[in-house]
């Protein structure tokens, strides 16, 4: 018996030109390549010029906030925008502390809420079935398409029903109810291998188990971005439409009055705007890795 030749065809010296497939390479020239790292820089400066400004300005005295044209750098540095505005913070009736202390309770609540509601509702839409599943999230996604002027009266018209209205809660139960939250937690959640959540039954696992120890960790990029998302937005609350007492109100409610002190009080602002700023990039920067992860995941596969 004549012995087969064997060929290995991983060396495309051996394979036979028909079962060639061609291969595409990407071919760009350096020209192209300064082109695209060009329009990058350009782009990069368009959207870092507003933080430039906002850092200047802070250190800028009264003469060059109110210079006509505008420059964008600062020429003598200075603290007096945060002495004034730690100056006008020990002028308020409430004691400033007590600013603090409502805005973190408020932010908190809200974030960790959300995470946990958005997370526990997505997880039975995105990994069960059940009759009526697409119906829900359907009008969940429909929910996203109203602005927050359209559901501003109906929303103080339950929270007024519920008797929360002058409290923490009126500001923090509304905020667990985005759907934002959940539209991106089953999205991503949907993603996960369901052999992941069947070897934990089969071990013993219960549905809560499986919950906290297997989905969670594996979408925790998710969870983290929506955290930052919500916590921008609680940031900005300034609870105008349903905290009446001083003593209840969120930081942003404080230094909006100190900004609306007029041109005396512009360096203060300044220093405000700052503040305001700093404190959610500095957020985003501790998650930034995570964001980058849930924008760019193409998934899990089985």
């Amino acid at each position: 018996m004549r012995r087969r030749e064997i060929i290995d065809y991983s060396d495309r010296r051996w394979v036979p030109w028909w079962m060639r497939t061609k291969q595409k390479q990407l071919n760009r020239s350096k020209a192209g390549n300064g082109l695209l790292f060009l329009l990058m820089f350009v782009c990069g400066i368009f959207m870092a010029l507003p933080l430039v400004m906002i850092i200047n300005n802070t250190l800028k005295p009264l003469d060059e906030l109110f210079q006509y044209p505008p420059k964008i750098f600062v020429k003598n540095p200075t603290l007096e925008n945060f002495t004034d505005l730690f100056v006008l913070m020990n002028d308020t009736w409430v004691p400033f502390s007590r600013y603090i202390i409502n805005t973190i309770i408020i932010t908190v609540g809200g974030m960790v809420g959300h995470v946990i509601i958005a997370s526990l509702a997505s997880y039975p839409l995105a990994k069960h079935k059940f009759p009526g599943r697409n119906i829900l999230f359907s009008m969940v996604v429909l929910s996203m398409m109203f602005t927050w002027q359209v559901t501003q009266i109906p929303q103080y018209l339950i929270i007024s029903w519920l008797n929360i209205n002058n409290t923490y809660l009126a500001l923090i139960l509304p905020s667990w109810a985005f759907g934002m939250g959940l539209y991106l937690m089953k999205q991503f959640m949907e993603q996960l291998p369901d052999s992941l959540m069947e070897s934990a039954k089969i071990d013993g696992a219960g549905e809560f188990r499986v919950f906290w120890t297997i989905v969670m960790p594996n979408v925790k990029p998710a969870w983290l971005t929506l955290a930052i998302f919500q916590f921008q937005q609680m940031w900005g609350n300034t609870g105008g439409t349903f905290l009446r007492d001083e003593e209840l109100k969120p930081l942003q409610y404080a230094l909006q009055q100190i900004v609306q002190g007029g041109a005396a009080r512009a360096g203060a602002g300044a220093a405000v705007t700052f503040i305001i700023a700093a404190v959610p990039i500095t957020f985003f920067l501790i998650c930034q890795s995570n964001i980058m992860e849930t924008m760019t995941t193409s998934g899990m596969k089985e």
